[in-house]
């Protein structure tokens, strides 16, 4: 494994609103402070759980200034770059790295699609323009681009990108990644995105995990990453059933799909755990209600979490 900041478990901060749907700065620090003091190897802002593609520039650049100086060097920043053109990321980094972070996380293009040619030639356009780490994430659900693991290792080798977020899914490709990764010398930090199968993903050879999931229960997902250190496989194993049990709070949403149900569920439980003010969301997205947050509620207590 390569000398590297970024490794273990990093969250993708889920961003507090308040009832008027702007920044709830007290609730922002109140999670993130909670977090690092469980223990958690750097966090994510900007990703999907950041609710980054209902932002605009302005918003997205508010969150990054103040979740910067929340943070205040105690862990590692990463960043989120995503936008639909090569040149808008490139424009997105630029400001990203204005604002002191310590890596950068850009997708494949989207909206106006290519192919792989396009789109390993999108990486090496954001590394012309940074100097910071890049890492690329892999969520074919959302940019309909699925990242080739033979192309992110050659990336890697070529110093373009210096690690892989991947939610795209994929338990295979992912296994490939990792055993390509391994083969060229481990170029690159492998995380997966996956609430789930984490146990599964250490197993493959990953280097950490970015677990929405994580913003609830930061505790477990340390002392995960710590067993998997240890070697102590039960112990990794059994956090993991703790934890897949947990992510039933995105499963019993009955009212919507989508950001409404995955990060909705997420702002809800943080609600009812007293961590966030509110559960609102961002336009156009309605936050839950009635019998939805009854349901997530049950699955809290259910796993300890009340």
């Amino acid at each position: 494994m390569t000398e590297s900041k970024f490794h273990g478990v990093i969250p993708p901060v889920v961003i507090p609103l308040t009832a008027e749907r702007t920044l709830d700065l007290e609730a922002l620090e109140r999670s993130i402070n909670r977090m690092i003091d469980a223990g958690v190897d750097g966090l994510f802002f900007l990703g999907s759980s950041g609710e980054v593609a209902f932002l605009t520039d302005a918003q997205r650049y508010h969150v990054l200034q103040e979740a910067v100086a929340m943070v205040h060097g105690r862990v590692p920043v990463l960043a989120g770059i995503i936008d639909m053109e090569t040149l808008r990321v490139v424009d997105q980094a630029k400001r990203a790295t204005g604002y002191g972070v310590d890596g950068l996380v850009a997708t494949a293009p989207f909206y106006a699609l290519g192919g792989p040619k396009e789109t390993e030639r999108h990486f090496r356009a954001i590394r012309e323009q940074t100097d910071l780490p890049l890492f690329a994430y892999d969520l074919p659900v959302c940019v309909h681009t699925k990242l080739d693991p033979t192309m992110l290792v050659r990336l890697g080798e070529d110093g373009v990108i210096q690690g892989v977020k991947d939610s795209s899914g994929d338990d295979v490709s992912f296994r490939w990644l990792c055993l390509e990764n391994g083969d060229a010398g481990h170029p690159l930090q492998v995380f997966t995105g996956h609430e789930v199968c984490v146990d599964g993903a250490y197993m493959a050879g990953a280097d950490g995990s970015v677990p929405g999931l994580a913003n609830i229960d930061p505790y477990s997902y340390v002392e995960q990453w710590k067993a998997f250190q240890a070697g102590d496989w039960e112990k990794v194993r059994q956090i993991q059933d703790h934890l897949a049990r947990l992510m039933f709070v995105t499963r019993v949403v009955k009212a919507t799909v989508g950001f409404g149900a995955g990060v909705g569920a997420f702002k809800t439980a943080l609600w009812q755990m007293g961590v966030f003010n509110t559960n609102q969301m961002r336009e156009p997205v309605q936050a839950l209600e009635g019998e939805d947050v009854a349901a997530i509620r049950a699955v809290l207590e259910q796993n300890g979490m009340m």
